[in-house]
């Protein structure tokens, strides 16, 4: 087993099209789709942070400029709100600036999941690292952030943890579903896994437990995904290397608690933006009334 080292490193995937969000997103990236007022990569990288994270790479493509931006200082908006005498925003866009280290690589060509997480190899080194997956929000205001969660459950078996929720019995073909040994019962949420079946048949899936956008994975990752075949849509599946890491080292999962939202679907993303609206003190008793309204007609 390898030594124990702290997870301080994410990576965070934002190279995809975003076609189920066109035209929007024809020059908007999904990931600056705004929940209420606030980008969804926003709430991601406010995780990681939470979460003890120190430095954040954002895997992009080359119409992603204003993702950088917005994690950018911007002296002339700066200029102009301190001049009219806006300091709560000056406050507001001087900490998203100062959020967390970000860097940023392209991924030259959409290859897949797998192949996105790759290009992390030189930025990461011989580290434990985190992935957050933008489509994936997840809140739990009672307790920790999911992926403080998933290191917290890293730092006890030292290996690598895919966060997992249970998912609707007809709504496994849509996920990676993990299949967690039927021996390891001593550690409540955290189950060592023999097996990751990606989208499978209603009737084949070993369990409703899904992968949901949040992984720790130890380093020894990348050298299984240099060599990787292509998988599902002819695509480097990250699914495919982590079953073959399982022959090599031991992997778990982890049900974190949270609600989690999928923002990668329009209908997720609408209910984050009615939840999030109504947990907002300057928003929730004029989205509640509207709601009231609306109801008897539906």
């Amino acid at each position: 087993m390898m030594n124990k080292k702290v997870v301080r490193k994410a990576v965070i995937p934002a190279a995809g099209l975003g076609t189920r969000f066109l035209p929007a997103t024809k020059a908007l990236p999904k990931e600056m789709l705004p929940i209420v007022d606030i980008p969804t990569v926003q709430y991601i990288v406010d995780e990681a942070v939470k979460s003890g994270i120190e430095e954040v790479l954002i895997i992009t493509n080359s119409n992603k400029h204003c993702m950088e931006n917005h994690f950018d200082k911007s002296y002339e908006l700066e200029d102009r709100l301190t001049a009219s005498g806006k300091m709560k925003e000056v406050e507001m866009i001087n900490r998203i600036a100062n959020m967390a280290n970000i860097y940023y690589v392209r991924q030259k060509e959409p290859r897949g999941l797998g192949h996105a997480i790759l290009c992390a190899k030189s930025f990461i080194g011989n580290e434990p690292f985190a992935i957050l997956l933008g489509d994936d929000v997840v809140i739990n205001k009672e307790g920790d952030p999911a992926l403080r969660q998933l290191i917290n459950a890293y730092k006890k078996v030292n290996a690598s943890i895919v966060g997992v929720q249970t998912v609707a019995e007809d709504q496994v073909s849509k996920y990676g579903i993990v299949a967690p040994s039927e021996y390891d019962t001593s550690q409540g949420r955290l189950k060592k896994l023999y097996d990751m079946v990606e989208k499978p048949r209603q009737e084949d899936a070993p369990s409703r437990l899904a992968v949901l956008g949040r992984y720790v994975l130890t380093p020894e990752i990348f050298d299984l995904l240099e060599n990787q075949t292509p998988g599902a849509g002819g695509e480097i599946q990250l699914t495919d290397a982590i079953k073959r890491l399982m022959t090599s080292q031991a992997v778990y999962s982890y049900d974190f608690e949270g609600t989690r939202y999928d923002v990668g679907d329009k209908f997720g993303f609408i209910k984050a933006t009615i939840d999030f609206s109504l947990d907002r003190e300057d928003l929730h008793d004029s989205v509640a009334a509207y709601i009231k309204e609306i109801a008897p007609g539906l």
